[in-house]
């Protein structure tokens, strides 16, 4: 959108033009006691003042940093040609296409998307991915209940906190009854709709859900996993453990922790359930002269279908994020998402056994774990994680402002991107403090 500025005789024409004596008056419709009384904001400046002072305000940042946290969102190294590929104008957009004659580069890098997701998966169908990994998640708990026509969901207590709230949240006004157990003691019958767990799960741990989802599908119920990309690299896939509905966030696939976001959601599931799954689902067709093209063959949403039949509200696929992961995954390829996934596991354990070595740190998990872990201390976590900052260490999460049960305790994260130097300071640091 062009910048069109206004002189002060100009905007007096205009106002002359409607007979208003001020801009203020255009607001009259608006009741008083909504209305704020101005915006307390500075006189304009000029594009190169302006600049200089946005560089000022971001040098506060602090970007030199080891980082060791996780909790959802990973510092993963990024190719350049990502950034190169998807910086380009044909795809600069967050949205999916409506025109589909005009958009055909953009269908195709998304049917492209779908393709890989169901490699990576194991699962056999994909849509054009989601808004965020809990809203997927959230999406496919409610995609469980129109299949099975049953309205009690089940969510492991060890399922990401941040996704749990979203699916309670989600859930609430749907007379959809959800309650967060602990996998081992959960109790499944022809009740339950779904069984919603997370593999490796918030605190690391990988688990053996085998007898679970037999046991769902015994009872009629759905195997709803939601899973961190880069692990599938090592662990089974979804598909080969017959889970029904696979969920994940994407944000490891190419995009950057920025703050916390931006990200996007990813959702897979079987071909039976094909016609439950929201969002859009790009297809592959030909036109009368035979030629190839790509379509918008499914779009259950309230936008293109009536609202009451619509599967999903969420307006916007986070497109371009999916593209980005889409030149991610055919770059790195297959072979090197296991030697990914293996960079992963092996520098974690590295960390974790450096760490068992110091007196006062204890390793809070005692199954194997993916790229993350806990470690339990007998000093104020706030405070440690607080000089372990000035020594430039964000060192991981305070899981005692999550759990209750978790005081003292802190889970760490290490990506393919820690060096061994990077560990190695650390665990001198930690000594340090402890």
């Amino acid at each position: 959108m062009p910048y069109t500025p206004h002189t002060p005789k100009e905007v007096s024409a205009m106002l002359d033009t409607i007979g208003l004596k001020n801009e203020n008056e255009l607001f009259d419709c608006i009741p008083k006691e909504l209305q704020i009384d101005g915006l307390n904001l500075p006189d304009g400046l000029d594009e190169f003042t302006v600049f200089s002072k946005f560089k000022e305000i971001a040098s506060k940042n602090a970007t030199n940093k080891t980082i060791f946290m996780g909790g959802g969102y990973y510092d993963h190294i990024i190719p350049s040609a990502v950034d190169a590929l998807s910086m380009r104008s044909e795809f600069y957009t967050a949205y999916t296409p409506y025109q589909a004659e005009a958009s055909q580069g953009t269908l195709q890098s998304l049917y492209e998307y779908q393709s890989l997701v169901c490699a990576l998966t194991g699962m056999q169908v994909s849509n054009a991915s989601m808004y965020d990994g809990a809203t997927a998640l959230a999406e496919a708990a409610l995609m469980a209940v129109r299949i099975t026509k049953r309205n009690k969901i089940l969510i492991d207590k060890w399922v990401n906190p941040t996704y749990i709230k979203v699916v309670q949240t989600y859930l609430e006004f749907r007379d959809i009854d959800v309650e967060v157990v602990d996998y081992n003691d959960a109790i499944i019958d022809e009740t339950i709709a779904a069984f919603l767990f997370q593999n490796p799960n918030f605190i690391g741990d990988i688990n053996e859900f085998e007898s679970l989802i037999d046991t769902l599908h015994q009872n009629k119920a759905l195997a709803v996993m939601s899973v961190y990309p880069i692990a599938l690299g090592l662990l089974k896939t979804p598909g080969e453990l017959d889970v029904d509905i696979v969920s994940a966030d994407g944000q490891c696939l190419g995009n950057y922790m920025s703050f916390g976001g931006p990200s996007f959601g990813i959702i897979a599931t079987k071909q039976k359930y094909i016609r439950d799954l929201p969002g859009r689902i790009i297809g592959k067709t030909v036109d009368k002269d035979d030629n190839e093209l790509f379509v918008l063959t499914m779009q259950a949403r309230e936008q293109h279908i009536r609202r009451h039949r619509a599967t999903s509200n969420i307006c916007s696929n986070q497109n371009l994020l999916a593209l980005r992961s889409t030149i991610f995954m055919s770059l790195v390829g297959h072979d090197g998402f296991e030697q990914l996934a293996q960079l992963n596991y092996s520098k974690c354990e590295y960390l974790k056994e450096q760490l068992k070595t110091i007196s006062g740190i204890t390793i809070f998990n005692q199954k194997d774990t993916f790229n993350e872990f806990v470690i339990k201390i007998d000093k104020d976590v706030t405070l440690f994680l607080e000089e372990l900052s000035k020594k430039d260490f964000y060192a991981g999460i305070n899981l005692g402002k999550l759990y209750d049960n978790l005081q003292n305790c802190i889970l760490i994260s290490v990506t393919e991107k820690r060096t061994k130097e990077q560990m190695d300071n650390l665990v001198a640091a930690i000594k340090e403090l402890v």
